[in-house]
Formats: C-alpha cells, sequence, structure tokens
C-alpha cells in the first residue's frame, strides 16, 4: 500500500508524550512532518496493568530510546489496552524483549483473544558499535506488524499480553492496510518466472528473469512472500511494483546493488525485510546500494531490519523517495553519498535508525540543489535525526524530527569530512518550517552537550549562508541552537541567520555558542529556559569571538551564562543539586592515561557495566572530574563492574581536591580500599572539602597493573 493514497490519509503526530499529540511550527508554516497512513498512540498514554518507565535522558536505557522518553513494561500475564484511534485492520508496534530472548504477545480485540499472535524477539536489538567513540549498545526497539483479521472501529480497544518474556511496549500504529492492489495490464510477474509466493523457494533468479524480459514496462510482484538471496544488479528502465507493502513481501538483506544505471527505475508497493541483526559498514546490507540512475524513483515502500534503507552513490539525477517506511535499520534510514543532483526525499516516516536517519554526505563530489521536506524521524538511536555534512544549495524543509539518542542533534548542518575528497558546505543551506521535540543530547564519551539545532564547522569554516527560518524547538534537553566546531580547533561557524523561531522549554540555554563565528537572531521567542539565554564560550580559547546579533523581534532569551568554565546544568535557573544527585554524573573526565577503550568518560556514565583503566604498568595514575562548580563533598563511592568474573583487588589510592584546577590538597591521604564482588565491588570514602576538582590518585592495585573505576560518585552527603 502507498502511503501517498489521499483519501485515507489521517495527519496525527505522536512523538510527544501523552498520547495523540499535533505539534505545529506556527501560523507561518504548514504542519511539519509526514502525512501519514497511521495513527500511532504511546503505551504510556493507554490502560496497563504493566509499569510505565521514563522520562530518561541517558544513553543505553529502554526510557530513553522509547518514542516520548517513556514506555510501558509488561510482565507475564501483564497488558497494556490502547483505544483504537481510527478505522483499523493491522497494527504495527514497537517493543523491546531482553537481550536473547524472543516469543509473543497474545492479542485481543474488544477482550476478544485472536488465534494470531504478535510475534517478539530480540534478534534485531542490542546492537554494538565499539568502533564509534562514546557508544554503547543501542538499537534497543524493534517494530513487528500484525493484519488483525478484522476490522476495528474508532473506540474499540486492542490489548497486548505478554506471554513467556517481558516485554517493553513503546507505540502502536493503528491503520487500514485494505485489499490488495491487482495486476498491471501488461507486466511480467515474478510468479511466471518461477518465483515461489510461500518464501520457501530461492526466487532471486526469477526475479531477474522478470526484469530482464519488462525492460520498458513493469515487474509484478503479487501478494505472497518472496526470498531473494542475492543482490540485484542491472536494473534500469523499469518498474518493479506490489500489492501493497502489507501483501507483497520481499525477504532480503540486500535487494539492489549496482554502481551506475541508464535510470528510469521505480520501485513502489512492496515490503523489502532484511536479516541484519549487526551493523558491518563493509557489508552492502542495504535495499539499495549504489545508483538507481536519473529519473528514479521509490515510494510506497516498507523498509525494514536492513544496514542502510539507500545508500545511495554514483548518478541519481532528479531521483525522487516518497512515501515510504524505513524501520530498524542498523545505520542510516538514507544517504545521500555524494553527487546527488536535483533529490527529492520527502513524505517519509522513518522509526529506529542506528545513524543518521536521513543524512546527505558530499564524498566525493558534492550533493547539490537536493531536499530533505515534510519527513518525520522518530528515534535515531545513535546519531542525528537530519545531517547535512557539505553540499551546495541544499534544503531541510518541513519535517518532524523527535528524540535523537546521544551522539545526535535532531538536525545537524555540518562540514565533518569523515573522508576524503569532500565537498564543504557550499551557495544557500536552506533550513525552514522543522519542527524539534525532544532532540538534542550529551554526547556520552566527551560529556558534551549536543543542542536540537547545530551548525558545525568541524572540519572547516563554514562559508555557506546559512538560512534557519521557522523553526519550532519543543523539549529540548540541552540547548535549541548550537554552533560548534566538533573537532575542537576552532574553525568558524558564520554566515548564518536564524529568522522566526519558537523556543518551548530548553534545559540549558537557548544559543550554545562555543565556536568562532557569526549568527544574525530575529524574531526568536523563548519560554522555559532552563539556565540562562546565551552561552557564548568560544573553543578553543583565543580561537576568537562568537559574534551573536539581535535583528529584533526576540524575546525570553536575554540573559548570557556568566562562568566559561562549567556547563549550564539542565534546571530552570541552574538550581543547585538534590543532596542525593549524584555529582560526577556526566561530568568531564580526564586522566594520566588510558588503556585502548577503557577511557576516562566511562567512569561517570552512569553505568557500572562500563569502566576507565588507566595506563597499564605505570604507576601512579590519577583521574581527574569536573564537578562544574565547587561543592561541598562529603561522600565518595567507587565501584567497580559488580560480575563476578571481576575478582576481588586491592587498589591502593588518595583523594585530592581542587578550587581552581591548578593547587590541589589532599582531602584522604593514600589507603587501602578493597573492592569484592561478594559485596558489589564498591566501596564507600568519606570526605570533607569544599572542592570543584575531584582527583583520585592510585599507587597500586592487586588485581591488575592499572588503576581501574568502573563508577566515581560524589555526594552532598
Amino acid at each position: 500500500m502507498s502511503l501517498a493514497r489521499s483519501a485515507q490519509l489521517v495527519s496525527v503526530v505522536a512523538l510527544a508524550a501523552g498520547g495523540l499529540v499535533a505539534l505545529s511550527p506556527g501560523p507561518a508554516h504548514a504542519a511539519a512532518g509526514a502525512t501519514l497512513p497511521f495513527t500511532s498512540v504511546e503505551a504510556e498514554a493507554a490502560v496497563t496493568s504493566g509499569t510505565k518507565i521514563g522520562p530518561d535522558y541517558t544513553q543505553g536505557t529502554l526510557a530513553s530510546e522509547a518514542s516520548g522518553r517513556q514506555a510501558v513494561r509488561l510482565g507475564a500475564g501483564q497488558r497494556v489496552e490502547f483505544t483504537v484511534p481510527r478505522t483499523a485492520d493491522a497494527v504495527t508496534v514497537a517493543y523491546s524483549v531482553p537481550d536473547g530472548q524472543s516469543g509473543a504477545m497474545n492479542v485481543y480485540v474488544n477482550g476478544e483473544k485472536l488465534a494470531r499472535t504478535l510475534p517478539v524477539t530480540s534478534k534485531y536489538s542490542y546492537v554494538d558499535t565499539p568502533w564509534i567513540t562514546g557508544s554503547r549498545t543501542h538499537h534497543l526497539y524493534d517494530n513487528a506488524r500484525l493484519l488483525l483479521g478484522q476490522t476495528a472501529q474508532p473506540g474499540d480497544k486492542v490489548a497486548f499480553e505478554a506471554v513467556n518474556t517481558q516485554v517493553t511496549v513503546d507505540v502502536a500504529d493503528f491503520e487500514q492496510a485494505g485489499a490488495a492492489a491487482s495486476r498491471p495490464a501488461g507486466s511480467v510477474s515474478v510468479t511466471d518466472k518461477g518465483a515461489d509466493p510461500t518464501g520457501q523457494g530461492d526466487s532471486t533468479q526469477a526475479f531477474r528473469e522478470a526484469i530482464a524480459a519488462a525492460r520498458g514496462g513493469t515487474v509484478w510482484i503479487p501478494p505472497g512472500e518472496y526470498r531473494v538471496t542475492s543482490s540485484l544488479s542491472g536494473v534500469e528502465n523499469v518498474t518493479l511494483q506490489g500489492a501493497g507493502a502489507w501483501h507483497s513481501v520481499v525477504r532480503a538483506s540486500r535487494f539492489i546493488d549496482q554502481s551506475n544505471s541508464a535510470g528510469q527505475v521505480r520501485i513502489r508497493d512492496f515490503a523489502v525485510i532484511g536479516e541484519v541483526t549487526e551493523r558491518v559498514d563493509s557489508s552492502p546490507d542495504n535495499f539499495v546500494n549504489g545508483s538507481l540512475g536519473p529519473n528514479s524513483s521509490v515510494s510506497g515502500m516498507w523498509l525494514q531490519h536492513l544496514k542502510v534503507g539507500l545508500w545511495l552513490t554514483g548518478t541519481n539525477d532528479n531521483l525522487v523517495v516518497e512515501n515510504n517506511r524505513i524501520l530498524d535499520t542498523t545505520a542510516d534510514g538514507l544517504n545521500l553519498n555524494g553527487n546527488a543532483r536535483g533529490v527529492k526525499v520527502r513524505n517519509n516516516f522513518l522509526r529506529n535508525q542506528g545513524d543518521d536517519a536521513l543524512a546527505m554526505w558530499s564524498l566525493n563530489a558534492p550533493d547539490v540543489n537536493s531536499s530533505f521536506e515534510n519527513n518525520t524521524v522518530s528515534q535515531p538511536n545513535l546519531a542525528n535525526g537530519i545531517a547535512v555534512y557539505g553540499g551546495t544549495d541544499i534544503t531541510v524543509r518541513g519535517n518532524l524530527v523527535a528524540d535523537t539518542n546521544a551522539l545526535g542533534s535532531g538536525i545537524a548542518i555540518s562540514n565533518q569530512k569523515f573522508l576524503d575528497p569532500f565537498h564543504p558546505l557550499a551557495g544557500t543551506i536552506t533550513v525552514d518550517g522543522n519542527t524539534l521535540v525532544r532532540t538534542g543530547a550529551m554526547n556520552p564519551n566527551w560529556n558534551h552537550p549536543m543542542g536540537a539545532l547545530r551548525v558545525d564547522s568541524y572540519d572547516s569554516a563554514i562559508e555557506a549562508q546559512v538560512r534557519i527560518t521557522g523553526t519550532t524547538i519543543t523539549d529540548s534537553p540541552y540547548s535549541a541552537f548550537e554552533f560548534v566546531s566538533g573537532s575542537g580547533r576552532g574553525f568558524a561557524a558564520k554566515n548564518t541567520t536564524v529568522d522566526g523561531a519558537t523556543v518551548n522549554r530548553t534545559g540549558t540555554v537557548v544559543v550554545q555558542a562555543e565556536a568562532p563565528g557569526a549568527a544574525t537572531f530575529r524574531n526568536v521567542t523563548a519560554t522555559g529556559v532552563g539556565a540562562a539565554g546565551v552561552y557564548n564560550c568560544p573553543f578553543p580559547a583565543g580561537s576568537g569571538t562568537f559574534t551573536l546579533t539581535d535583528g529584533g523581534g526576540n524575546s525570553g532569551w536575554s540573559s548570557t551564562w556568566s562562568d566559561c568554565s562549567t556547563w549550564p546544568r539542565p534546571g530552570q535557573g541552574d538550581p543547585g543539586p538534590d543532596p542525593t544527585r549524584n555529582l560526577a554524573r556526566g561530568r568531564a573526565a580526564t586522566a594520566t592515561g588510558s588503556q585502548d577503550v577503557y577511557t576516562p568518560g566511562k567512569a561517570v556514565d552512569g553505568d557500572a557495566h562500563t569502566y576507565w583503566e588507566s595506563a597499564n604498568n605505570a604507576f601512579p595514575q590519577s583521574l581527574t572530574i569536573d564537578l562544574g562548580g565547587t561543592e561541598p563533598v562529603r561522600r565518595l563511592v567507587l565501584k567497580l563492574p559488580p560480575q563476578a568474573a571481576w575478582g576481588a583487588r586491592t587498589q591502593t589510592l588518595s583523594v585530592q581536591g581542587s578550587t581552581d584546577g591548578s593547587a590541589y590538597s589532599t582531602l584522604v591521604a593514600s589507603k587501602e580500599y578493597r573492592f569484592d564482588p561478594a559485596t558489589g565491588n564498591t566501596v564507600t570514602v568519606p570526605v570533607t572539602g569544599s572542592l570543584r576538582y575531584l582527583r583520585l590518585h592510585v599507587t597500586g592495585n592487586t588485581g591488575w597493573p592499572a588503576a581501574q573505576f568502573s563508577e566515581v560518585e560524589a555526594y552532598l552527603s
């Protein structure tokens, strides 16, 4: 079924906590996001006998990766019951089960148990990408879909019951899948060439023969399931058409892989569902890898369990990608990987991507005059919702992005090159009419907040004209607009105008300026600002200044954060911490040395299973944590991973403190502390002193020739 059937479209945005909420960027722009044929209902807004979790913004937790940062956990026999918001005969549920487990949920319609169940599995979840700095186990959710076998009416009740495994339910999408479409006249059916619609036989050769026979015409994929075991190539001047994404399903982890094509390829109205369970960047585990050629289109597709939906290189001039669903990819949803000219990516829905959901990356050649328009992006769990890395005259317009996690912003406009030859931003970059909800995150490796909308002069100064207009930013956990040189080399982020923006609640500041450069702000209004209007502290020191010009019409964010030596904390007026709050969590950590991936930030990331390890065989070693402000610390809790595999050991250490990061005094003299898994591998150290910088000076460890801490916690009492 194409997402573009206008008679059945419902434009409901269910990305804010509390159920069905429509978000509009204001009277000057139409509602942002895709027009969708389904209506989403949040589990936390439904009736449940389970336990609601969240909200949470900590990387790697079930609540933080959920839509609205909340979900419902079900034990065996517990249910979550949704009120059906529209006529529907099909439902998709975003869920998570514990790692290594699989099972099913019972389904009830108005109290009557269906014969069919909804399968659930961790097979496609719990992805690790240790080569990406700062990443942790992520991609905790998956999506499962079910035809109900009957039509539910608005107000009916549909319930899901955990049976043999714990299930965390995030959101349910209700829709009318409708009947299968009919075969187009004159088309070549894959079944005529021997394809097996039961999914048992290998249909690869039948697809190849049908494509060869249908040049200039249509390949028909009837209702059924078809197994394609290797990539198709030589696809050009042909239409591949199914009976609808709920009816025609291709089981393939690699569908089209070709470096060039004469073009005129039209792919529409079927599903491609893969078996990709981990991210291997050297493997083309994508729906499309390479080129479809000029004047091609992809529409009405359901793409799931792939590495990338479309990784587009070569020639794709005037390609249109529209009205598709891209779910559960281990990397990007779509990437225009250089040389994209006149490409339009519009009205698509993307959920649960393991990298940027939508990206343009101008590698080898610039992306030119291409656009991301009116797409809805939900829960990219490792990077940005929408990212533009270089390119000329690019447009990002009318999109809705929600719930970015860990290493990304809602929208990033960046000169980060990754590889050469790279083509930086040039011409005019138009960012217009976008809505960002709960976007931005704390980068867990840098202990550095990332804004909802980021302009990043990472590898070179921004020379393009960046025009940001008509933006709505709601509930950003940190800042609204960030200007940064992400490499730390102080390239200028300049030539930016922000005109017309509404900022509704931001955890820290409206403008986070950390690079030299300049921007003009006009008609930007803010309410519910957490700490101050502006943080203006270019890095590195001495790299230059950031000039913020008031173009008029601004309100609600006139104050400036005064202390460039500390980050603003989320919360109204930067309040003093709760006495029970761990002052060290998420703070900047440095060390005299570290071993491999066991970096200092692991000791303050809130996860006792990750740890810092100093350089080996090189005592003494020290770990220093900047608490962000001078605090009267009274207690430290030091931890090692709780697993029994960590044998008991004794570390010899002293505690030092400083208010300025230069002169340190000894707060606790050197002493032996025993860490024993039988007692949780945890020790408590009483401390007396007011300090901002906390230093642990370690001279010995009986269990390993290095200093080791999985968590260092500091408390006021």
